[in-house]
């Protein structure tokens, strides 16, 4: 399993890397062509621009099966979960231990002590729960509790674009190096904080990662 994990990652660098230099081919046909006034750039801008997006959709979902392979086995459950509850525009905040002790960080929670599924991801989150609200904590492959008040970033209190999960989920992996996964009530994106720095998660492809 761990030499077809490494053969796996080394596929994904290596389509990480043929993107990066087609999207430099492009950038430099663009450079070439914008002294041509009967050439428009748009539509290679937005060429370009989607190239980017797929980048980051499998950019993404390489560095969190990085940040979480050596700590939870459940990365699978883990998107699947996240796909679903974006998809229903459903708030979620899960965090995922790592090597640093959270409990001094973490307060309210209420224990819950099962397995991880996604099914049971999802109706903890779902709309009108007691504990849609909180966050939830997993350890490996455990719901360790739920319902947890996470400390808030001061860092980005100020940005109102920025929703009290965000800021949550921020403040927490300012002090500490857990993993935790945001999706917005409000638009159903999803994102990840990791060091302090929330990175956007366009898709999960999880079957990549397989």
């Amino acid at each position: 399993m761990k030499e077809k994990r490494n053969c796996d990652v080394m596929d994904i660098k290596d389509q990480l890397k043929e993107r990066l230099n087609a999207i430099a081919g492009a950038i430099k046909e663009s450079l070439t062509a914008i002294d041509n006034e009967a050439h428009c750039l748009l539509s290679d801008f937005e060429k370009i621009g989607m190239a980017f997006k797929q980048m980051e959709s499998l950019a993404s979902s390489f560095y969190l099966q990085c940040y979480l392979s050596s700590f939870t086995p459940s990365f699978i459950d883990l998107s699947v979960t996240i796909r679903h509850l974006s998809e229903r525009r459903h708030g979620a905040l899960i965090v995922i231990e790592r090597s640093d002790s959270l409990e001094r960080f973490l307060h309210s929670g209420i224990i819950v002590g099962a397995a991880l599924t996604p099914s049971l991801l999802e109706s903890i989150f779902y709309p009108g729960s007691p504990l849609h609200d909180g966050a939830v904590l997993i350890r490996t492959d455990q719901i360790i509790s739920a319902g947890n008040v996470l400390p808030i970033s001061h860092a980005v209190v100020l940005d109102k674009k920025i929703g009290t999960r965000h800021r949550a989920a921020i403040g927490l992996t300012e002090h500490t190096d857990a993993l935790v996964l945001v999706v917005s009530e409000e638009t159903g994106n999803t994102s990840f904080a990791y060091k302090g720095v929330l990175h956007p998660i366009h898709d999960i492809e999880p079957a990549l990662l397989q």
